[in-house]
């Protein structure tokens, strides 16, 4: 077989996700979109976590140009991507339970405000106990997960639950167990994982859904431009200025 027709079927693969995740997630979108629509309104604030790669998604939507100014990165200090060494450790710590009760608790989230979870497989502690925990604060929580995970594995969290049963409301990835779309005779691993492509479209998805509703409401989106372009610096400066008290990755 060609590299080329490999690359080819994963370009199908990660169409057909994104197509099922477009048609069958359209009403979990919607209501994603307004309870973030809903919270800008408000006077809350917005924030993203993932661990490992899902982290990636998260980072995606935080200081992003075309997305909303008010979402912050909640990191978890060695969870938050592979630049931890060894990287294995980013994976062990998903699974200590109270880290993410620490976290939470000494972070600038509170009542009011909303919070997206982000993990593939729902399964381990530090996602299923962030959201948890940030129920119990008050905060509403969106989870993006694979939902197809939780009838296949066994939770690693002590209640037994899964990220998704912890949400105010929940997208799904569609993403099959393993994350690797492709496999070949000659090769023994299945390979080529599209989970981040995936997640990372859903919530671009969202997040032009609650621009959307915020408009048609007549309340103007705090979106970012680029830098780079002309007069992009000078409205995002605008927009720090306006909403500094809800950035937390902007203030001085």
């Amino acid at each position: 077989m060609s590299d080329s027709k490999l690359a080819g079927q994963f370009f199908d693969a990660a169409i057909g996700l994104l197509q099922r995740v477009r048609d069958e997630e359209a009403a979990s979108i919607e209501a994603a979109a307004t309870m973030i629509a809903d919270t800008v309104a408000d006077g809350g604030r917005l924030f993203a976590f993932g661990a490992g790669h899902s982290s990636l998604a998260a980072q995606d939507l935080v200081y992003r140009a075309g997305s909303l100014a008010l979402m912050n990165l909640l990191a978890v200090p060695g969870a938050v991507g592979v630049d931890v060494m060894p990287a294995t450790l980013g994976s062990a710590l998903e699974r200590v339970d109270g880290l993410a009760s620490a976290v939470l608790g000494s972070s600038p989230a509170r009542s009011g405000d909303l919070l997206v979870v982000i993990s593939l497989s729902g399964r381990n502690a530090l996602p299923v106990e962030m959201a948890m925990s940030a129920r119990a604060l008050g905060l509403k929580v969106i989870g993006v997960t694979s939902v197809a995970y939780a009838s296949e594995t066994a939770s690693r969290h002590a209640s037994g639950t899964y990220l998704k049963d912890h949400c105010d409301v929940v997208l799904d990835s569609k993403i099959a167990i393993g994350d690797a779309e492709l496999t070949l005779d000659t090769i023994a691993a299945p390979f080529a994982s599209a989970s981040t492509v995936v997640t990372s479209a859903l919530l671009q998805s969202v997040m032009a859904t609650a621009a959307g509703v915020l408009a048609d409401r007549g309340f103007e989106p705090p979106l970012l431009r680029s830098g780079n372009v002309d007069g992009g610096l000078e409205w995002n400066d605008r927009v720090f200025e306006e909403y500094g008290d809800r950035i937390f990755y902007w203030q001085r």
